[in-house]
């Protein structure tokens, strides 16, 4: 299989008749299960991704490749029935090499974790990512064609599920059952299409609109994951910022409560059932978070996790007004 590098991107590109010559290559990371790379040539800017088997992250950690064909189909899915340039357009698909490249954002979009995490905590950004989840669930409640199409939930087991939720619960024996329960309550709830990775990360904000990027985990299930991930972002932020993330919280929550179908009224509680399990995993799963580094915040975290697993609030203002 070929194996994209900054280094070899153009060539690639040139390969695959666009016409990338000469070009200006960018490494933007792609977390640790992606390479990502934006290439500018002759006024135009694409990324292109390339899908990793084996994650960049210290434990070993395997995933399959192929998911880069479900990704590059839910985009495709999704853009005209969410609207609003709110999924970026692919640009084509090499399915071969695990490789799809798709249009840039514009060049004065800004990742919504970095502007987190500069304290920039605007709730109106806030209510279009509720809003914007909101109408993912709507237009999938319940979909035949979405639920044959991504019903396999096999890379979220493989990205989500074992990494986060079991490999924790290994590391907490007393919490094991909560786990258990939780991930057959979830697996049990299939009635929407559900991101899997709803983190300020894979937002990009320019003016106001939103763009939604990294459907590798997609798949029809549970989509009170979704909601859950992102509140887990903002309590994780609040501690390490050490500022109250209720007013985002409540905008995001109000926003995706408008937009959702009726007979989701259970989703405020599947939310705090995740919440709290996410939370902990972010400190003792795979994939902690980077920034939470001082083992003085490691254990802040695992205390509010451990508090939110074991007496779960009512409400979800509740858990931000703590």
């Amino acid at each position: 299989m070929f194996e994209l590098t900054a280094e070899n991107a153009g060539t690639y590109l040139l390969s695959r008749g666009v016409p990338a010559h000469p070009a200006r290559v960018a490494n933007l990371g792609g977390g640790v299960s992606n390479t990502v790379l934006l290439t500018e040539f002759q006024g135009r800017r694409i990324v292109v991704k390339q899908s990793l088997e084996k994650l960049r992250v210290a434990e070993e950690w395997i995933s399959d490749r192929n998911r880069i064909a479900r990704e590059c189909q839910a985009m495709q899915w999704l853009a005209p029935r969410l609207g609003g340039a709110s999924v970026p357009a692919i640009v084509f698909e090499d399915l071969d090499n695990c490789i799809f490249s798709m249009e840039a954002a514009d060049p004065a979009a800004k990742n919504w974790k970095d502007r987190l995490l500069a304290g920039e905590l605007n709730p109106d950004t806030a209510a279009q990512v509720g809003s914007l989840l909101g109408r993912m669930i709507s237009v999938s409640w319940r979909n035949d064609e979405a639920a044959r199409a991504f019903g396999d939930q096999r890379v979220f087991r493989q990205l989500r599920v074992d990494p986060y939720y079991r490999t924790t619960a290994a590391r907490h024996p007393d919490l094991a059952n909560h786990f258990e329960h939780l991930i057959e309550r979830s697996a049990a709830r299939r009635v929407s299409l559900v991101h899997g990775d709803w983190s300020p990360k894979n937002f990009l904000v320019h003016e106001d609109r939103v763009v939604v990027i990294d459907f590798e985990v997609i798949h029809f299930g549970d989509p009170s994951y979704d909601a859950a991930f992102l509140l887990n972002h903002f309590l994780l932020k609040s501690i390490y910022l050490g500022t109250s993330f209720s007013g985002m919280a409540n905008a995001f929550w109000d926003a995706l409560s408008a937009a959702i179908p009726a007979e989701l009224d259970w989703l405020q509680a599947a939310t705090i059932q995740h919440l709290g399990c996410l939370l902990l995993a972010r400190v003792d799963g795979k994939s902690p978070a980077e920034y939470i580094r001082s083992e003085e915040m490691r254990d802040q975290v695992r205390s509010r996790a451990r508090n939110l697993i074991l007496h779960p609030p009512s409400a979800l203002a509740q858990v931000f007004a703590r």
